[in-house]
Formats: C-alpha cells, sequence, structure tokens
C-alpha cells in the first residue's frame, strides 16, 4: 500500500498557544495510520505564528486529506487548517 506526504500549515486561535504543545496535541490525536513526521513554526505576523507540520498517511483513505483535516481541526487551540501540498512517497 502506497503511502503519502501532505503538508499541512495549522493556524492557531491566538498568539498565546504554544506551538509546541499544539504539536504535541496533534499527533496524540492522530489515527494509528497517520504519522507526524516533521514540524516547525512558520512567522506570520506582529508575534502571530503558524505551525507548519508534515504527515504520513495511507494513498487509497477516501476522501483524500479530508478526515487528516478534520481531526486536526478538532484538537484544542487549532483555528484553521491548510493543506499546502500531497506527494506520493
Amino acid at each position: 500500500m502506497a503511502r503519502v506526504a501532505v503538508a499541512v500549515r495549522v493556524f492557531p486561535t491566538g498568539v498565546d498557544v504554544d506551538i509546541n504543545d499544539l504539536t504535541e496535541r496533534i499527533r496524540s490525536s492522530l489515527p494509528p495510520q497517520y504519522s507526524l513526521v516533521k514540524s516547525g513554526e512558520v512567522p506570520i505576523a506582529f508575534g502571530y505564528k503558524a505551525l507548519r507540520i508534515v504527515v504520513t498517511m495511507p494513498e487509497e483513505t477516501e476522501g483524500g486529506t479530508e478526515e487528516l483535516e478534520n481531526v486536526i481541526r478538532g484538537v484544542e487551540g487549532v483555528e484553521e487548517v491548510e493543506v499546502e501540498v500531497v506527494h506520493r512517497l
């Protein structure tokens, strides 16, 4: 079964959200077939930072990245989720 890497930009609810804590909450909420392999901060403006993560997941997932986006949106402290790119591994 092939896998894909999905780069996602996660926008927190405010500047007071700890990016490292948010990363760990996202990692722990992912289903077993998903894996967070990379994360980092992206400065936006005036101290506001987004989180950029790379998640690997099965290619044949029904609905594409919709399930992943919904899981991340359900994490406390997440305002918005934006898929940047999807690559087949």
